[in-house]
């Protein structure tokens, strides 16, 4: 199962290069990772996407603590998260195909960021499915490049788990 770590750091020189380490020394692959200046000067938060069991997460949790600089370390998996990536993504765009390209970017809230005779460059920001399904629709058309930002979280201080909402929505309509 993949699991989004959250983890806030102390922002020096290392801190990213040692965690690496203990990832690679255990024979674990970051799947995913999104490092940036977090709420407080001097603070950084690492969003990490594992592939692991729930005891492998425990296991990595512990040995992530043990490490200098890492002040918090949260598995978000479970938790009611707000998840967000971008994408930009150099799609070939003939004339013959542009105005459904363009369709396709509107229905997804894309953003042309770059035109070109021959291609178009979309900015696709939105959870991991979304990023996923657009870049699917437009494979068909011929994508040049894309370049992805590793997925960031925050936990949701409703605490309400809209995914869930969804699923029980989605249930309760189609059994009319």
């Amino acid at each position: 199962m993949k699991h989004t770590l959250s983890v806030l750091v102390q922002d020096e020189s290392g801190v990213l290069s040692r965690i690496a380490g203990l990832f690679a020394r255990r024979g674990f692959n970051i799947e995913s990772l999104a490092v940036g200046q977090a709420e407080l000067p001097g603070i950084s938060r690492i969003t990490m996407v594992v592939s692991g069991d729930k005891r492998t997460i425990e296991q990595l949790t512990k040995q992530l603590y043990k490490l200098i600089n890492i002040l918090k370390v949260q598995d978000v998996t479970q938790i009611p998260s707000v998840e967000r990536e971008l994408m930009l993504l150099k799609v070939h765009a003939s004339k013959q195909y542009r105005s459904d390209i363009l369709d396709i970017a509107r229905v997804f809230r894309a953003h042309v960021v770059d035109i070109s005779n021959t291609f178009l460059t979309l900015e696709v920001t939105g959870d991991p499915g979304k990023i996923v399904a657009i870049q699917h629709l437009l494979l068909k058309y011929g994508i040049i490049e894309i370049s992805r930002t590793g997925k960031v979280s925050l936990t949701r201080a409703s605490h309400i788990n809209t995914e869930l909402l969804k699923y029980v929505n989605n249930k309760f309509n189609y059994a009319e």
